[in-house]
């Protein structure tokens, strides 16, 4: 019995130290039940697009990984761009440009495994904080072009009818900035040849992954609402028959951490002194306000409660992209990179805080302050 108390807490702190975001969402989610108390509401806080386009990315994710595409694509990339600049950029920019057009979210669940597979099989592991980092920016500021690129962008868009041109227009020079910092970011890394592990890779499942890239476009209609979101549900059956492995390793707990938060961002935003604080904020600096709210409630969950508060949608939309920046949960794409770094190295975890933050709030602050004079 005793030694069975203390293997449940091995396990918990285990657990805990594995998965501290979500804890921390899921008490932030506990403690806000008690302010708002449960009711007929809570069921319009779930964005399920989201979470089922999420479910349909990483089981195709594992499905493609499991016959060995992401790592027969790495030594293509390797041989292409035979150095550590090179190959890190390509993986920055490929990220940045896919985020335009699947978003943020699902171009990190693409385009992560691959940085890590290219740096793994040629023991340039040193590089991978760097790498993480910067295709998370990449992926944060490289959606904030296109109206579907984040989820936050197609929420303005509809929610104030934004003429196309003119959101372009509003976004184009934050774009650009953007673009810029991430090439000069991606200068400073040393310059390193890659050397190849002998290692054996089996062959290519041609007809799997005809199969599975079908299903990769399946998920991207789902997300620019071609098709019922719902539909997406159809992936479990033909996984069940074609790799019941994939499925038993998707990211569950990922998917619950986006739970959480819906819950906590949902009950936040009905609390009257919240809301007058913000209608307050809003008065004096739309920008400001909204990168600031970003950095504690996440930038889908802002620009749902800052919306009601103001009609000047052009710095809003603004803050609610650059805002993506910062903290780590001031995009919940962040929080993607977070646990996949942690499982590739997790004794490293608090080193990763501590330098993604201060890049982060670096890049953050250089953007403010540039929008700041032009919105």
């Amino acid at each position: 019995m005793h030694f069975g108390f203390w293997t449940f807490l091995k396990k918990t702190g285990l657990f805990v130290r594995r998965n501290t975001v979500f804890v921390i969402a899921a008490l932030c989610a506990a403690v806000s039940c008690f302010i708002v108390p449960p009711d007929s509401l809570y069921a319009g806080y779930f964005d399920l697009k989201t979470l089922v386009s999420l479910f349909c990315m990483l089981a195709v994710i594992c499905a493609l990984r499991n016959i060995m595409f992401f790592r027969i694509l790495a030594r293509k990339i390797i041989v292409l761009f035979k150095n550590t600049r090179a190959a890190i950029t390509a993986l920055v920019f490929v990220t940045y440009f896919a985020s335009m057009l699947i978003a943020n979210d699902m171009a990190l669940l693409t385009f992560l495994p691959l940085g890590y597979i290219v740096l793994s099989s040629t023991g340039k592991e040193k590089f991978m904080m760097p790498t993480f980092i910067l295709q998370t920016a990449s992926a944060n500021l490289g959606g904030m072009l296109t109206p579907f690129g984040n989820p936050q962008n197609l929420y303005i868009y509809n929610f104030f009818s934004v003429p196309t041109a003119e959101f372009f227009g509003i976004m184009w020079l934050p774009t650009l900035i953007a673009v810029a910092v991430l090439a000069l970011c991606c200068a400073f890394i040393k310059k390193e040849s890659f050397e190849f592990e002998n290692e054996f890779i089996k062959k290519l499942d041609i007809k799997k992954a005809v199969v599975y890239f079908i299903m990769f476009a399946y998920a991207i209609i789902i997300v620019f609402r071609v098709v019922p979101y719902w539909t997406g549900l159809l992936f479990i059956p033909i996984l069940l028959f074609m790799d019941r492995d994939a499925l038993l390793k998707v990211d569950y707990v990922l998917l619950l951490t986006f739970c959480m938060f819906f819950i906590f961002s949902g009950n936040l935003a009905r609390i009257p002194e919240v809301r007058a604080f913000f209608e307050g904020l809003l008065q004096k600096d739309v920008l400001l306000t909204g990168v600031v709210c970003c950095q504690f409630i996440s930038n889908v969950p802002s620009a749902v409660l800052l919306s009601g508060f103001t009609d000047n949608y052009a710095p809003l939309l603004v803050a609610v992209n650059i805002g993506g920046v910062g903290s780590l949960v001031s995009s919940l794409a962040s929080l993607i990179t977070f646990k996949q770094f942690c499982l590739y190295q997790p004794g490293k975890a608090g080193k990763y805080l501590l330098c993604f933050h201060a890049f982060n709030f670096s890049v953050l602050a250089l953007l403010t302050l540039t929008c700041y004079f032009i919105f």
